[in-house]
């Protein structure tokens, strides 16, 4: 995508302008930092038709007043020394405030998620869809099906591509494992170095900032090759980063700054400084989540970001473009990025909502009349729903984080009550649902199980 115009700054609008000019007492008109409930940037806003009275210039020193009003300066600072900010502006308020009332304390869904019955099964499977698509993102190329076959069966990785997705899914459970303990410049190097192993071209850049004797990195766009981002120097990076774990564990200088707010500067600022070589984007959104966790946000197990930030891939990076040509406004990034979440939250419900439906048609089946565990039954649903599904020891235990014994117990189970079929190819079992699982189901109820 093309870079977005470079915004006129504040100090440039203000020198430019004399005491006695119009448009300096045509701008009091603008009332609000946004335009329409719409934080535009100047290359929107250098398209547009300007209020009545009002230069293109004029207009954006009205909305950068307005913005400057609510401007919360950072510790973090640009290349060329400048002090990346935010502005509180709506919506960013109520978006966070319902941020804190679904992901961090007692919510009405909580029951369904923490629930015996269902949270190893969505924790599992969120985990799996964002280490898939935040490696989609980078370029793995491997489709979701393989790539959730791999981890389903526990199979190595094949190739580089499954191997990035295989390394995501390892660095998301740890991120849960480790959230209480603080971020550290050792820490975000392990998280770089499970994310990459055995991805790079260079197996020992692994776990180590990008040096000069690497070579330059940039990031570019992958369809015309521009560079769109060059990164600070590699020489800073000790002190960046040692600044980015400070901020991401609450104990900068900033004052008090929401922690989700917290959570999506410390995913930006990664991407900004660029500390390794390779695997960036997906550190960074590993870091985005490791201080979500470690501010208390427990919902952020079962939330997926990236599979919307891949669906919109040109709006990601825009975001990422907007806060680097408008005097290291983060405003573009932040409301993107709590938009993501919101959404993101949105589908979660659904998911329940879809699941808590699907699951209640075998449990009416099954309740009181089959005696059954809670994942014999989630398998039976997931069964009726996917009649040629096929199943394997090693893919249920997995997916229920229990004892391959357990999980082999279960199965064998299942094929005693005649709810599945069974097979083996060389040393492994499968299971398939039975032709018209249901109707076995109803005849098992009957004859009382």
């Amino acid at each position: 995508m093309a870079i977005p115009a470079a915004a006129p700054t504040f100090g440039e609008l203000i020198r430019a302008l004399d005491e006695g000019n119009k448009q300096f007492k045509a701008m009091e008109q603008i009332t609000s930092p946004t335009d329409n409930g719409k934080y535009r940037h100047w290359d929107t806003i250098r398209r547009m038709q300007p209020p009545e009275g009002l230069t293109h210039e004029g207009w954006w020193l009205g909305l950068k007043f307005r913005r400057s009003a609510s401007a919360k300066h950072l510790s973090f600072l640009a290349k060329d020394g400048t002090p990346f900010q935010f502005s509180i502006v709506d919506p960013i308020p109520e978006k966070l405030h319902a941020l804190d009332l679904s992901s961090g304390g007692v919510i009405g869904s909580a029951p369904k998620v923490l629930n015996a019955d269902t949270r190893d099964r969505y924790y599992i499977s969120s985990l799996m869809e964002e280490a898939i698509t935040s490696s989609q993102l980078e370029g793995a190329a491997t489709t979701t099906q393989v790539a959730r076959d791999m981890l389903s069966n526990d199979r190595a990785p094949r190739n580089r591509d499954e191997q990035m997705i295989f390394n995501n899914y390892i660095t998301m459970r740890k991120i849960g494992e480790e959230r209480d303990a603080p971020l550290t410049m050792d820490r975000v190097f392990e998280i770089h170095r499970l994310i990459t192993q055995d991805t790079l071209d260079n197996p020992g850049a692994a776990g180590r900032f990008r040096t000069d004797e690497d070579g330059s990195v940039y990031v570019h766009d992958r369809m015309t090759g521009e560079i769109q981002h060059r990164p600070p120097d590699a020489a800073t990076l000790n002190g960046r980063i040692q600044l980015l774990c400070k901020f991401a564990n609450g104990q900068g200088e900033e004052g008090f700054v929401h922690p989700v707010l917290r959570a999506i500067i410390v995913h930006f600022m990664l991407a900004y400084d660029h500390p390794f070589v390779d695997g960036n984007g997906r550190t960074a959104r590993a870091l985005f989540y490791w201080t979500m966790l470690h501010h208390g946000y427990w919902l952020f197990e079962f939330l997926t970001i990236s599979p919307l930030l891949k669906k919109s891939p040109g709006r990601y990076a825009r975001a990422f473009l907007y806060t680097e040509t408008d005097e290291n406004d983060l405003t573009y990034f932040i409301l993107h990025q709590l938009d993501v979440i919101s959404k993101a939250r949105g589908a979660l419900d659904a998911y329940i909502a879809r699941k808590t439906r699907q699951q209640g048609v075998v449990d009416m089946k099954l309740r009181g009349q089959v005696r059954l565990n809670h994942r014999q039954v989630a398998l039976l649903s997931h069964a009726v729903r996917h009649p040629t599904h096929r199943y394997n020891i090693t893919s249920h235990q997995t997916r229920h984080g229990v004892a391959y014994q357990t999980a082999r117990t279960d199965l064998f189970g299942l094929h005693d009550k005649g709810l599945i079929t069974r097979s083996k190819i060389g040393k492994t079992y499968f299971f398939n649902p039975v032709a018209n699982l249901e109707k076995a189901l109803e005849e098992l109820g009957a004859a009382g199980g």
